[in-house]
């Protein structure tokens, strides 16, 4: 493996951190940063397109929930010149907020992402995540689109 495919690697793995660290922190805008514009997604609930479609539907769960963290293990990043993969699993724990306090629901998951490299960056053209278990209340989560 060359110095290349490595610091792409780092690169990519530290953009799928900083997806998941934006989610917790409902730090919207940290996702100019890593979703291309036209970026398309499925994340359960059917394709979304565009990256601000993505955000908006992220936000209808996660700003009526209380706090959450998005756990990311078991990454498999793969670079084909100036595309790449991305698997890894992901643990997310969301805990309820208001009369909901005393509910969590979590998942246990993957996501599949696809990346482009432009301008020097690497950014991420789509999102797929995987459910493989749903664990609690899921009234934990805000009303969805």
């Amino acid at each position: 493996m060359d110095l290349e495919t490595l610091i792409a690697e780092r690169e990519i793995a530290h953009a799928i951190y900083g997806f998941a660290r934006a989610m917790d922190e409902r730090d919207w805008a940290a996702l100019d940063d890593v979703l291309v514009e036209e970026a398309t997604a499925d994340l359960g609930g059917g394709p979304v397109s565009g990256r601000a479609a993505i955000i908006a539907f992220m936000r209808s769960f996660l700003d009526g929930c209380g706090p959450t963290q998005h756990l990311i293990g078991n990454l498999v990043v793969e670079v084909r010149g100036e595309r790449a993969t991305s698997c890894c699993y992901v643990s997310d724990m969301h805990k309820g907020l208001g009369d909901r306090a005393h509910l969590t629901f979590s998942t246990l998951g993957e996501y599949h992402d696809s990346w482009v490299r432009r301008g020097g960056r690497w950014w991420m053209t789509h999102r797929r995540k995987l459910n493989r278990a749903h664990l609690g209340s899921i009234e934990v989560l805000g009303p969805g689109p």
